[in-house]
């Protein structure tokens, strides 16, 4: 059903609340912790780490129900690169193995600004490449998946993995993902207009985020940070982005999908009606988050 008055107003007086994340994403950290610490998965998970230059990446493994080996779902998630931990995702992980069949790795990869760009997107790249390399951790197919940030996360990854030439990703799914580095006043979409006040996610917000992830203002202009300034796009996965019709980077991710099927990249793009930017987190009854499974699901088994 369309937002009505009484939710659009509920939404007005939430967003005009929106914490200075800059100051305090300290404490906002650990609200989002602590609002999930309770939970407990419903499916066989195990914890482990990856390797990588001198520090362990803490890696979250989701299983479906069932006998034998599982494709794999590598799952980055969202949080602006600065919030959101495995711990806050687990419930979401743990849908989406049971949604889909699949095994759902989730990375812990580090956060801004301790560890700011392209700290984290190194560590999803380094648990990209174990298991997709390496046959005894993984002989399955491997599918890259995220949200916001972790969408912003698997396309970078994408890129710098066509970059250095270590291994192909095959396909990969994009939720409402993070793909320009402008959302002022002069951004060239209309969604950052319309939708940027209002809807939970605000403008501010997200150039709090950027502001905290980047180490240094040159960042803003590397594809790795924002995948639209990507000069060549060729040979990029098959690609699903999914957006979010009131969500304030709806249309630059449409837009970046649109640029990947120019470039002679197989791309499906699907906008769900009536969802605001987080509506993957909603329990799996919502309409808008069933139809994005069945969505999801077409797309992998296709």
């Amino acid at each position: 059903m369309a937002i009505n008055k009484v939710v659009r107003a509920a939404l007005k007086a939430i967003s005009y609340r929106d914490i200075d994340i800059k100051k305090n994403y300290l404490q906002y950290r650990s609200l989002v912790n602590l609002a999930n610490k309770s939970f407990k998965p419903l499916y066989n998970t195990w914890d482990c780490a990856v390797d990588s230059d001198g520090h362990v990446i803490p890696v979250r493994i989701f299983l479906p129900d069932g006998e034998g080996e599982f494709p794999v779902l590598l799952f980055f998630h969202g949080g602006g690169w600065v919030t959101g931990n495995i711990d806050s995702y687990s419930r979401i992980c743990s849908n989406m193995a049971k949604m889909t069949n699949h095994k759902v790795v989730s990375v812990d990869y580090r956060l801004a600004p301790e560890h700011p760009f392209p700290a984290g997107l190194e560590d999803c790249y380094q648990v990209a490449k174990l298991f997709i390399t390496n046959k005894e951790v993984n002989n399955k197919r491997v599918t890259l998946i995220g949200d916001s940030a972790g969408g912003n996360l698997a396309a970078s990854l994408s890129l710098l993995a066509k970059e250095r030439n270590e291994f192909k990703v095959d396909s990969q799914i994009l939720l409402y993902p993070a793909t320009s580095n402008d959302h002022s006043e002069n951004s060239p979409f209309q969604s950052v207009h319309d939708y940027g006040t209002e809807y939970l996610l605000t403008t501010k917000r997200i150039n709090d985020y950027m502001d905290l992830y980047i180490s240094k203002k040159e960042d803003l202009e590397s594809p790795y940070f924002s995948p639209l300034l990507a000069k060549d796009l060729s040979e990029q996965p098959d690609t699903l982005i999914i957006t979010a019709e009131y969500c304030p980077l709806r249309d630059e991710g449409e837009e970046y999908g649109r640029m990947l099927r120019e470039a002679g990249n197989y791309v499906s793009i699907y906008r769900i009606k009536d969802a605001l930017h987080g509506y993957f987190a909603l329990p799996l009854r919502f309409p808008q988050v069933g139809l994005s499974y069945e969505i999801i699901n077409s797309f992998l088994n296709r």
